[in-house]
């Protein structure tokens, strides 16, 4: 096995991972990412495999946990009742009861109110010179949508956004103690407010998703615990959101550099545009399996213990499941992709980014038929996310 190189806060990777991810591929199905001391594949079939195998899963292996610092205690009393890092059959009863509540009917039902928000925030916009789409448009929508989903006041999203930013900072290569203690204390402050609102509502319901998890029963009169409760809003708040900036502002950038966005955004293109948007340049790069027994996948052989990092947008790009895959081209045919996971971790926020894609981005370029890019676009150093720093535009 190839052994690589390759420092993820790099400032040309940050930019541009992609010609990395070529090299890698070009090694084979697997190789040593050398920064991370971690075997990585780049192939869409290896990682398709690894995320629907049971023999892999999320939770760390008992003889691989490391004590929790003290500093990171408050971190770990979230994170630690959350399904995204549980495996079955704790995973398979906290999911279930999630879906209870985030049902496809109840996302479904938000499309007028996201197309409403859309014009809202179009509205408030400035109306002179060059502005910064993300904070004005990509981060205030889906924290907004959220917030409304779960019944939190939608006036608290700056708080929201910046503990969300700041939890997430665990999983960002380069990660620092003062990243760690602002983690920490995110997650206390999140779960102090979350507590409240939960406590409102078990004594004064309402037609929210706190209600309704609230209420959630699964077979045999089980429910969510306080501490599950609260780190499960949690998770939806920030998958709920973090994830669609990141594909909101990807997406425009896509767009606006290959012109005649408005053509690709049509209902009966819009989908598939989408789809390309999720597919092309993903917000997620890296998500990493543990193995819990010996298994061999495509030649290669891991023990019980070993861990395998999966590169979703490197498997997104490759050539043996898409044509010219370097392209944005939202005329492909849609076709699976995997910047939501597959198998039991499937992304449970799908359903929403989709929607919130599929509403706000046609809105957008309706009533702003001349968005222009203002200046090159630059990527923020927050790997193994990938979304960016800026989005400087113009109305035109």
């Amino acid at each position: 096995m190839d052994s690589l190189t390759q420092s993820p806060t790099a400032p040309r990777f940050v930019q541009n991972p992609y010609p990395f991810y070529e090299r890698a591929r070009a090694a084979g199905r697997f190789f040593h990412w050398a920064d991370y001391d971690l075997v990585c594949t780049t192939s869409a079939a290896a990682v398709n495999a690894i995320l629907r195998d049971r023999r892999f899963g999320r939770e760390i292996p008992a003889d691989r946990r490391a004590p929790v610092p003290d500093h990171l205690a408050a971190f770990h009393a979230v994170e630690d009742h959350s399904m995204l890092e549980l495996e079955p059959p704790r995973h398979t009863r906290l999911r279930a009861l999630a879906l209870r509540a985030f049902t496809s009917r109840r996302i479904a039902g938000l499309a007028p109110e996201i197309a409403q928000l859309s014009h809202d925030l179009i509205d408030a916009l400035p109306q002179d010179g060059p502005f910064d789409l993300l904070p004005a448009f990509a981060q205030k929508l889906p924290v907004i949508v959220i917030a409304r989903l779960l019944g939190v006041p939608e006036d608290r999203a700056c708080d929201l956004l910046a503990w969300s930013h700041a939890m997430v900072g665990m999983y960002q290569a380069g990660r620092t103690r003062a990243m760690e203690e602002a983690a920490a204390q995110a997650a206390a402050d999140f779960a102090a407010f979350l507590r409240g609102h939960v406590e409102d509502r078990r004594h004064r319901p309402a037609d929210d998703l706190i209600t309704h998890l609230i209420a959630a029963e699964a077979e045999g009169g089980d429910r969510l615990t306080a501490e599950e409760l609260i780190a499960t809003c949690i998770l939806l708040l920030n998958a709920g959101h973090e994830a669609t900036v990141h594909s909101i502002g990807n997406g425009v950038r896509a767009l606006l550099a290959q012109g005649r966005a408005a053509d690709h955004l049509t209902p009966d293109r819009i989908e598939a545009t989408v789809e390309e948007i999720l597919r092309h340049d993903p917000p997620l790069h890296l998500f990493t399996r543990w193995a819990y027994e010996p298994v061999e996948v495509m030649g290669h052989r891991f023990a019980p213990g070993d861990r395998v990092g999966l590169l979703l947008a490197a498997a997104n790009r490759d050539p043996a499941n898409w044509q010219a895959p370097a392209r944005f081209d939202p005329r492909r045919p849609v076709r699976p992709h995997l910047s939501f996971g597959a198998g039991l971790h499937f992304c449970i926020g799908a359903p929403l980014a989709r929607l919130e894609l599929q509403v706000a981005l046609p809105v957008l370029f309706a009533r702003l038929p001349g968005l222009t890019l203002a200046g090159r676009p630059r990527y923020a150093d927050t790997y193994h996310f990938h979304g960016l720093a800026a989005l400087q535009v113009t109305r035109g």
